[in-house]
């Protein structure tokens, strides 16, 4: 073999080592970012499994708390009736003159008074409503009742109680709320308007 052969080669030898170096990097590289996209992933679904455990435990802690929601509302109704019935009895003329009234009126106001404390004890409360603003989260207005003494949208009537379980609204307060007289106003604007016509006529 001759030197000059021998010249040949190196370079050779010297480009393939480059060529293996480079593709060891790229290899390298290749392999380094696909370990960062394995990671990425992982800490995804991580972070994905970690929001729904949160969501569950939520949901778990809010049908703990909420689960007796609907049963509460239907109880409502058992206040309602009693409430009426109350009524009733001391507005008939004829239970009036029975003796016996007070007893009976007195008994059902015992069970008012322990199904109003079984409520309160599930986090289930009468909404105050009367003389405050009305607010159409928590009242739902049934009629307007003019009252010149309040400035308008205060509660003055209250129709139907309403009820809150912990934060949750059970049941709208049905009320009446107070508007300021309008009608004077109106007529003598219109009285003013037909007057100024009538002067541009002329």
């Amino acid at each position: 073999m001759s030197k000059s052969d021998k010249k040949e080669d190196k370079p050779l030898s010297e480009n393939h080592e480059q060529k293996v170096n480079e593709d060891n990097k790229d290899l390298k590289e290749s392999s380094e970012d696909k370990l960062k996209a394995i990671e990425d992933k992982l800490l995804r679904t991580l972070a994905e499994m970690e929001n729904q455990r949160r969501r569950f435990e939520k949901e778990r802690e809010e049908a703990f708390e909420f689960g007796g929601f609907n049963f509460a509302k239907e109880s409502l109704l058992l206040i309602d009736n009693i409430d009426r019935a109350i009524e009733s009895f001391k507005n008939d003329e004829k239970l009036k003159k029975n003796s016996d009234l007070d007893k009976v009126i007195d008994g059902i106001e015992i069970v008012k008074k322990d199904l109003i404390s079984i409520f309160k004890k599930n986090g289930i409360e009468h909404i105050n409503c009367i003389n405050k603003k009305f607010d159409p989260n928590y009242h739902q207005a049934m009629l307007e009742i003019e009252d010149p003494n309040k400035e308008t949208g205060i509660v003055v009537q209250e129709i139907q109680k309403g009820y809150m379980m912990k934060d949750r609204l059970l049941r709208p307060s049905l009320v009446g709320v107070t508007k300021k007289k309008e009608e004077k106003a109106d007529k003598t604007t219109k009285d003013n308007k037909k007057t100024e016509k009538n002067e541009e006529k002329k």
